[in-house]
């Protein structure tokens, strides 16, 4: 029993080297920001960028029937889509470790918007399974990101509720895109102004990124600066 209990002690915190404090930028104010305006931000963004991911996830199948592949084609395109998005989460945590979460977010979101505009010009089946794939390998990393930006930017004594408020927020964001996507669908008659509300969102996601990421550069060039 004496081993089990030693076995199951909870380890000392671990300290931090000077390479590792130098990524960590915990502070009263994240990015110069009070902490819970960083949390709406991060809230916005979430909901932005999975407005933007549900409209293919969701849509695909019934896309590929509108423009009469049948269901069953784009049942295959959602399974690659899905296939690669376990690659691109996978490859994200590599890209994150070397990158940090904001970078990641924004690196994400820009190649998400990519392929969500490849999807307007390009509706042939073959394209559309290509596209698909491209989609599911740039998504996978964006909301996982969240979470590193959490540990990078909050105490730990907060990561477990400000994690879930943002991961809450992607959540929500899936739910309320595929719900609008379809809404969009039905009083237009075509999808192509749904894929331009996704693009829209997720514009919306990559211009906080770009902000939070301008401040980091801003508030590191100033340190530097300093005597």
């Amino acid at each position: 029993m004496l081993l089990l209990a030693l076995a199951l002690r909870r380890r000392p915190p671990a300290l931090e080297t000077s390479a590792t404090a130098s990524r960590i930028e915990r502070t009263e104010r994240p990015l110069g920001l009070a902490p819970n305006t960083l949390m709406v931000l991060l809230v916005i963004a979430g909901i932005g960028c999975c407005v933007a991911m549900s409209m293919p996830q969701v849509h695909i199948v019934a896309y590929c029937g509108d423009l009469g592949y049948g269901a069953a084609r784009g049942a295959e395109m959602l399974s690659v889509m899905l296939a690669f998005g376990i690659v691109s989460r996978l490859l994200s945590g590599w890209i994150c470790d070397r990158i940090g979460g904001l970078r990641t977010l924004l690196l994400g979101s820009f190649l998400q918007g990519v392929a969500l505009l490849m999807f307007l010009p390009f509706d042939g089946l073959v394209s559309l399974y290509i596209v698909s794939a491209m989609f599911g390998l740039f998504q996978g990393g964006i909301v996982p990101s969240y979470a590193i930006i959490v540990r990078e930017y909050f105490p730990p004594r907060e990561a477990g509720v400000r994690t879930g408020i943002a991961l809450m927020a992607t959540l929500f964001g899936m739910a309320f895109g595929g719900w609008i996507s379809g809404a969009i669908f039905d009083l237009t008659g075509s999808y192509r102004a749904a894929f331009i509300n996704g693009i829209a969102f997720n514009l919306l996601n990559l211009s906080i990124a770009t902000w939070l990421i301008r401040r980091s550069l801003s508030i590191r060039a100033a340190r530097m600066a300093a005597p």
